[in-house]
C-alpha cells in the first residue's frame, strides 16, 4: 500500500509536468473526521477520453456512480460525505480510472482530528545519568493522521528552551535527555503535539532530577536455608552498584511466591538492610524471591525516589518437614497438663514469631533455638505416637 501511495504521488508530479496527463483536485487534502469532500478528475482533451467513461475507487474499492457528477466532457467529480478516519497513517487512496480500469491519477486523503492536550507526563532519572519522560495522547488517544510529539524542557529560572532528541521506538510516547543535565536545579518540562489540523500543549511539570531518581535492581541476590528450619529462608543482596558513591538512604522491598503460583507476597518492612528472613513458609517447597530498591533522600532530597525494577527471580526450597503427615490424636493419658503446656508453648511461639517475622533488627538467635527445640519435640512426640499405635 505504501508503494502504491508513492506511485500515486509520482503520477501526480508527472501530471503537473505534462499537458496530456490527468490530475485530481484537491490534491492530498487533510480533513477532519465527518467532513464532506468533492474531488474532481480532470482529463486533458487531447487524450480523447470522455468524463462519463471514468470511475473512482477509494482504497481499491469502486465507489458507486450515484456519487459521481459529470461537470464537463473532461471533468468528473465525486462527493464523499461524512468521511471516516483514515485507515492508515499514509492516507487513503482516492484514484481516478479510465473505462479499462487503468489508473489516470490519484490523491491521498488524510482524515483525522487535531491532537488533544497530552496527559500523564511523568519523568524519572536512572542513576542520575539521564532524564526520561513518558506521556499519553489526550482524549481518545489516536488522531488517525500523522501527529508529532515534542518533549521540551528548560531550567526553571534562567534556562533556554530545548527539545529532547532521543525518542524511543519501543515506547512511542517517550524521550530521554542524556546530555547537559544539571543537578540541584529544577526543570520545567512539557509536551507539544501537532499535526496538520492543530496543536496542543500539556501541563508544565517542575521537578529536580534528584527527586525522581530510580536505580538498577539490587545485585547479588541469594536465597538460602536457615539450617533445618522448615518454614524459613534467608535472603541477602547488595546495594545497586551505580549508587555506591552516592549519599542516600536506600529502602528495599522483597516479594516471593510459590513455584506453582503467580501470586506474589510483598514485604514492605525491609528498611535499609541488605538481608532479611522470610518466615511462615511451607516446608519442602520451592520459592522464587525478588528484591527492589528505592533510593530515598539522595543527596539530601526530601522526596522519596522511584522504585527500581525487580531483580531477576532467585529460587530456593525450604527443608522437608519430619512431622507426621497422617492424622493422629493425642493419647488421653497425657492429661490436661500436657494440653495446657502445648497451649502455652503455642502462644509463646506465636509471640516470638510475630516479633521476629520480617526484617527487624531483633536478634534471631533465640527464635532459631526455639524452632529447633520445637521440631525435635514434634519428632519425639510423633515417634511415641507411632510406638503406641504399633
Amino acid at each position: 500500500l505504501l508503494c502504491f501511495f508513492l506511485l500515486l504521488c509520482s503520477s501526480v508530479v508527472k501530471a503537473k509536468a505534462s499537458p496530456l496527463f490527468t490530475f485530481i483536485y484537491p490534491q492530498d487534502p487533510v480533513l477532519r473526521m465527518g467532513s464532506n469532500l468533492t474531488a474532481s478528475c480532470w482529463v486533458h482533451p487531447d487524450l480523447g477520453v470522455h468524463a462519463s467513461s471514468l470511475f473512482w475507487t477509494l482504497n481499491g474499492q469502486q465507489l458507486p456512480s450515484s456519487l459521481y457528477r459529470v461537470l464537463s466532457p473532461t471533468n468528473l467529480s465525486v462527493t464523499l460525505a461524512g468521511l471516516n478516519a483514515s485507515k492508515q497513517k499514509s492516507g487513503d487512496n482516492l484514484v481516478c480510472h479510465n473505462h479499462k480500469g487503468h489508473i489516470l491519477a490519484g490523491s491521498c486523503l488524510y482524515v483525522g482530528m487535531p491532537p488533544e492536550k497530552p496527559v500523564n507526563l511523568t519523568c524519572w532519572s536512572r542513576n542520575t545519568k539521564d532524564l526520561t519522560c513518558s506521556w499519553a495522547p489526550g482524549g481518545k488517544g489516536e488522531t488517525n493522521i500523522s501527529t508529532q510529539y515534542t518533549l521540551k524542557y528548560k531550567l526553571r529560572w534562567y534556562g533556554k528552551e530545548k527539545e529532547c532528541e532521543d525518542y524511543t521506538h519501543a515506547q512511542p510516547y517517550s524521550c530521554s535527555i542524556t546530555r547537559d543535565l544539571h543537578l540541584f536545579t529544577p526543570y520545567e518540562i512539557w509536551v507539544e503535539a501537532s499535526n496538520q489540523l492543530g496543536r496542543a500543549t500539556s501541563d508544565v511539570i517542575t521537578l529536580d532530577i534528584l527527586d525522581v531518581v530510580t536505580t538498577d535492581p539490587p545485585s547479588g541476590v541469594t536465597v538460602s536455608r536457615v539450617g533445618q528450619l522448615e518454614d524459613q529462608l534467608s535472603v541477602r543482596w547488595e546495594a545497586p552498584p551505580a549508587l555506591k558513591d552516592f549519599l542516600f538512604q536506600a529502602k528495599y522491598q522483597i516479594r516471593y511466591r510459590l513455584e506453582d503460583s503467580q501470586d506474589w507476597k510483598v514485604m514492605d518492612d525491609v528498611g535499609n538492610q541488605t538481608s532479611c528472613r522470610l518466615a511462615g513458609l511451607r516446608p519442602g517447597t520451592v520459592y522464587f524471591v525478588q528484591v527492589r530498591c528505592n533510593p530515598v533522600g539522595i543527596y539530601g532530597s526530601r522526596k522519596a525516589g522511584i522504585w527500581s525494577e525487580w531483580s531477576h527471580p532467585t529460587a530456593a526450597s525450604t527443608p522437608h518437614s519430619e512431622r507426621l503427615t497422617s492424622g493422629s490424636c493425642d493419647s488421653k493419658s497425657s492429661g490436661d497438663s500436657n494440653s495446657t503446656l502445648r497451649r502455652e508453648l503455642k502462644q509463646f511461639f506465636g509471640w516470638v514469631r510475630k516479633h521476629a517475622y520480617g526484617c527487624s533488627s531483633m536478634s534471631m538467635k533465640l527464635y532459631d533455638q526455639w524452632r529447633v527445640l520445637m521440631q525435635k519435640s514434634h519428632k519425639a512426640r510423633n515417634q511415641v505416637l507411632q510406638g503406641d499405635k504399633s
